[in-house]
């Protein structure tokens, strides 16, 4: 992975984080492998009943404005 495209997936966190640290939580860019994005919730995020809904209309979307290519956004434990 190249780091232009690691930058646009920080970007694209760094965009969504605010709301996410609001809440007592946080997101942490574990990796990228064939259009991948491979993340990790933290804090309140980590436990948080909602944190689907979170990580698709949240997370992935702010993404994908940035980051068209992305196939799927995963949280791993």
């Amino acid at each position: 992975m190249n780091s232009d495209t690691l930058s646009k997936i920080e970007e694209a966190l760094n965009n969504i984080r605010p709301f996410l640290k609001a809440d007592g939580g946080d997101v942490e860019l574990i990796g990228v492998q064939d259009d991948v994005v491979r993340l990790r919730l933290l804090g309140a995020c980590s436990s948080c009943e909602i944190s689907h809904i979170t990580m698709k209309a949240g997370i992935e979307e702010s993404i994908r404005r940035i980051y068209p290519e992305v196939k799927e956004v995963i949280a791993e434990v």
